[in-house]
């Protein structure tokens, strides 16, 4: 697979020598993606990770609609089917069989506040959830199975990932980012922290991050366990707090509204699940044997900024809140999607004025959304009689076709778009995978992470030449009547621009985005009739 070219030194504009353009400090799903999205923009890249092994730890189950559009549009689909059809729950789906003696997996529709959703209350025809496309049902894939994934992708564009490798400070100045880490300092143009909700990046920044201390404590566990038989299974509050009881999984979690642990840092053990279940459920269990245990709190707080310089936060070193609701996971890319490109233009010296700061202005509203989202449903589970008289009402909305709808609507993230100009209804939302003539889709053109331009009238054609290096026309018909006539396409799948083929328009939107065009045009744009799938991102050096 041929990829963007690597440089083990190269210089900025004022001389200085570096290893890589980006440090990225973190590999989760956050760092990962972000390195992937880097290369393909054309930045070098080291991913320093202080573990030596990846977690083996069961996090985030499930993936919401944008993030499942992310991986569509880079190629990664097929990836994710195949790790969905390996999950426990794929295996437990499928061995149901419909009264006609099919079976496929339910459009997942989630829980708010511990109160499952049924998909088969969700309603079909809402413009959001009716039809299917190839990114639906394509949700339940474990974390480590999303990080393998990415990993892989990383390492086939050429990301350099040092594992047992930690930061331990860092010093920038207007020219780039000398990274210390315990095993030597690392000369970079930015650096970026994706390590967690303890992130070292963000406190040897010193970004502020204000929010709410903790009340609860909870626990997630796959383990062998005795005296829970009798256990009703799925989600269940009580007089203590909320339980989910999953017996084929050998999966329990436990939520407890006494506070935070004394010591955070100390890990889970055995003996804690066990006193935690029978705290929460009243059963007289007996832990046996850990697979996998995690411990959680509601500790909810987001940096008041997500860049400060040459340091920039993603995923939860940006913002951390319970995991209600599966929103972690799907923030994190959601936010190494929007940087990625953004960051890569910046560093070839394509970028516009500002471009950067988009960063904060788009993800960090989103980020308070979810923030807001699981604060609420701490309020919904606490176990005292003015929460559960809420529970009440809020379950009884969930009985309904326009409650769940409502819900499952939030959960999924369909209703996730950025506030931007252009008048047109489609501006600031994730672009519609449109069938095109040639027996392709849109989101085929768009697995080398560049800008797109969809004009099927050749209007824009010799206007769009300038910008040839980081955007790709399409000359092919969608097969709907309901397109627009023109559409421009941002790296990251949102809609910068919809409308008639006005040039002046364009240029404005065009400029806006990817910056100052190419002075010397030497060939039309790149126009794409039916082109392979799977394109490889495109090769050279990044300016500084």
């Amino acid at each position: 697979m041929t990829t963007p070219s690597t440089a083990s030194s190269r210089s900025h504009a004022a001389g200085r020598p570096v290893d890589c353009d980006v440090v990225v400090a973190g590999a989760g799903p956050a760092g990962l993606m972000l390195a992937g999205e880097l290369r393909a923009g054309g930045a070098s890249v080291i991913v320093l990770e202080r573990l030596t092994e990846v977690d083996p730890i069961l996090k985030a189950g499930t993936l919401n609609r944008p993030n499942i559009e992310a991986f569509y549009r880079r190629g990664l689909l097929p990836a994710l089917r195949k790790a969905q059809q390996e999950t426990e729950w794929t295996v437990s789906y499928l061995s149901t069989r419909r009264p006609d003696g099919t079976s496929a997996l339910p459009r997942f529709s989630g829980h708010f506040a511990a109160i499952m959703l049924s998909d088969e209350m969700l309603e079909e025809s809402d413009p959001d959830l009716a039809g299917l496309c190839p990114p639906d049902l394509v949700a339940l894939v474990h974390q480590k199975q999303v990080e393998a994934i990415l990993a892989d992708r990383a390492a086939r564009l050429g990301v350099e990932v040092r594992r047992g490798v930690a930061v331990t400070g860092f010093e920038q100045d207007d020219e780039g980012v000398t990274v210390a880490t315990d095993q030597g300092p690392i000369q970079c143009g930015w650096l970026v922290g994706c390590d967690g909700g303890r992130s070292t990046v963000r406190k040897l920044a010193r970004f502020d991050f204000p929010g709410t201390d903790p009340e609860i404590t909870g626990y997630h566990g796959i383990a062998d366990i005795v005296g829970v038989e009798g256990l009703g299974v799925g989600w269940h509050a009580t007089d203590t707090g909320v339980y989910l009881n999953d017996p084929p999984r050998g999966r329990i979690t436990t939520v407890a509204f006494d506070g935070a642990p004394a010591d955070r840092d100390t890990p889970a053990t055995a003996e804690d699940l066990q006193a935690a279940i029978r705290h929460v459920t009243g059963a007289d269990a007996t832990v046996t044997g850990i697979t996998s245990l995690t411990r959680f709190t509601d500790n909810t707080r987001q940096a008041t900024t997500y860049r400060q310089g040459r340091v920039l936060l993603a995923g939860d070193a940006a913002h951390v809140h319970p995991p209600f609701g599966g929103q972690g996971l799907n923030l994190s890319v959601g936010d190494a999607m929007n940087l990625g490109w953004k960051l890569a233009a910046t560093v070839r010296g394509t970028a516009p004025d500002g471009l950067l700061d988009t960063y904060t202005a788009e993800r960090h509203p989103l980020g308070a959304w979810v923030l807001n989202w699981t604060r609420a449903q701490i309020a919904v589970m606490r176990p005292e009689p003015h929460a559960r008289a809420l529970r009440e009402v809020v379950a009884d909305l969930a009985r309904t076709v326009d409650g769940t709808t409502y819900l499952a609507k939030k959960i999924s993230g369909v209703w996730q778009r950025y506030d931007l100009s252009g008048g047109h209804p489609l501006a600031g939302a994730s672009t519609p995978d449109y069938a095109l003539a040639d027996g392709s889709r849109l989101a085929d053109h768009m697995h080398d992470g560049k800008a797109l331009l969809l004009d099927p009238s050749g209007a824009l054609h010799e206007f769009a030449a300038p910008y040839r290096d980081r955007m790709r026309t399409i000359t092919t018909a969608p097969l709907t009547d309901d397109a627009p006539a023109a559409l421009f396409v941002r790296p990251d799948g949102y809609v910068a621009w919809a409308g008639e083929p006005d040039p002046g328009s364009l240029d404005k939107a065009l400029q806006t985005w990817l910056g100052v065009p190419l002075a010397q045009p030497s060939q039309t744009p790149e126009a794409v009739t039916n082109p392979s799938l799977g394109q490889n991102p495109p090769s050279g050096k990044a300016k500084p």
